[in-house]
């Protein structure tokens, strides 16, 4: 074993977490009622020590790349528009092991809201953007992750970020909820997951970041929408050729 590292975490770990009670009576009635829900301590210090040493040795051996704009330039600069690094995993890989297990348990708590996500029927998701802000006052603007119903129905997010102060260490994610004159201010902190609607119903920025900011996002897509997203791109594809 290289010096330094863990040993690798069981993969049969059960949450002690009452899973269904969670999705039933906390993510779905505040998914339907405000557009997003958070809860903290949601795997515990040991596992979240995991993934925060997995996600760390990343961006330490350089394999995080600078975060992209739809739609960019090449040549351009925008990191006045998002200073991220990312990378893109499915928590197989070797030394992703906990990361794989985040996945997995993030993946239980989906499958359990059901169909009770209004008229969205979840049954895929991206991979895992592993995602680090740098500490040097990078941030992201207000923006949408899916302002084109390319199929993204729900964010969700798992930080990692241990003794965060926001006053000290900025790194809000402000939410700016559709309709609503009021903003809902997440602070990124050690073991939080937080859940939100994608689509344009929940704006959102990441304000500058003082400190080393990790986070692990992945999106679940909704079927009927991801389908006619894929049929608008291979006829974009055929009209190109």
């Amino acid at each position: 074993m290289p010096p330094g590292a863990s040993p690798v975490m069981p993969l049969k770990h059960t949450p002690t977490r009452d899973l269904e009670k969670l999705a039933l009576e906390k993510i779905v009635p505040h998914l339907v009622s405000k557009g997003f829900y958070y809860v903290d301590n949601f795997l515990g210090e040991e596992i979240g020590d995991r993934v925060l040493e997995q996600v760390s040795r990343m961006h330490k051996d350089g394999a995080l790349m600078d975060g992209r704009l739809a739609g960019n330039l090449q040549g351009v600069s925008k990191r006045h528009l998002r200073g991220d690094k990312i990378t893109w995993v499915t928590g197989t890989e070797e030394g992703c092991e906990a990361i794989g297990l985040v996945l997995s348990v993030v993946d239980r708590l989906v499958v359990l809201c059901g169909n009770r996500l209004g008229d969205h029927y979840v049954k895929e998701r991206s991979k895992a953007m592993v995602a680090c802000y740098p500490g040097n006052g990078a941030g992201y603007v207000r923006h949408v992750d899916n302002p084109t119903e390319d199929g993204r129905c729900i964010t969700c997010i798992y930080y990692l970020n241990k003794d965060w102060n926001a006053k000290i260490h900025g790194g809000v994610l402000r939410i700016f909820p559709e309709g609503s004159s009021c903003v809902a201010d997440i602070e990124p902190l050690f073991d939080r997951l937080l859940f939100f609607w994608s689509d344009r119903r929940n704006p959102h920025e990441v304000q500058p970041s003082y400190a080393t900011r990790y986070a692990l996002t992945v999106w679940y897509f909704d079927a009927k929408e991801r389908a006619a997203a894929k049929q608008k791109f291979k006829r974009l594809i055929g009209e190109c050729a």
